[in-house]
């Protein structure tokens, strides 16, 4: 199986470097659009026998001329963003943010702001939505998540070990191609912006 994963395209919040996660239910900006139609036309051959995305609109809006043309479809909660809790919508220059990330970095990964979410509580929920795909054993799918989603989920996946999540760097529509073989993931392209001219 060959799974390539996409962080959503640009939004609003994403250019004002606002926190954005599971509670704002964004659409993409006109740089988005721009992203996302870049990247169908360069991958609109691949073939794709599914696309899975989130319960978030930005990742829906992301991949929707590939949904237009007719490859299914599925929704899963279980890949919307992490919830920052309190500091949802906050500049994300914000101390305590850099704080807590850099807490994750040293292995404190319960630590989550007040009403938010925690890499440890996260990745369970990540997981199950990829269990979902293998279970389906299709042979290529394109899945379109979210930032710190991202991180952690190929931490997980590559590394077990979620200290790691920020060597994995994103950007809006930056894809991820990973190969999956014998219960093994193995990462064939990381970030890449090939599509983006």
């Amino acid at each position: 199986m060959r799974l390539y994963i996409i962080r959503h395209a640009e939004t609003e919040h994403n250019k004002l470097g606002l926190i954005q996660g599971s509670e704002v239910d964004s659409n993409l900006n006109e740089i988005g659009k721009q992203q996302s139609d870049l990247f169908f036309d360069f991958y609109k051959d691949i073939n794709f026998e599914k696309i899975y995305i989130s319960g978030l609109k930005r990742t829906f809006q992301t991949v929707q001329r590939f949904i237009n043309i007719g490859i299914p479809f599925e929704k899963f909660d279980e890949f919307n963003e992490i919830s920052w809790g309190v500091n949802q919508g906050q500049n994300d220059d914000l101390k305590e943010y850099k704080e807590l990330t850099e807490s994750w970095k040293n292995g404190y990964l319960d630590n989550k702001f007040d009403m938010g979410e925690s890499p440890n509580e996260m990745v369970i929920r990540l997981m199950k939505g990829f269990e979902k795909i293998i279970k389906e054993n299709f042979s290529k799918v394109l899945i379109c998540i979210h930032g710190r989603a991202l991180r952690i989920i190929l931490s997980k996946l590559i590394d077990n070990d979620l200290r790691k999540m920020d060597k994995y760097n994103h950007t809006n529509t930056g894809l991820y191609i990973l190969n999956y073989n014998k219960k093994i993931f193995s990462l064939k392209l990381s970030n890449d912006r090939t599509h983006i001219k």
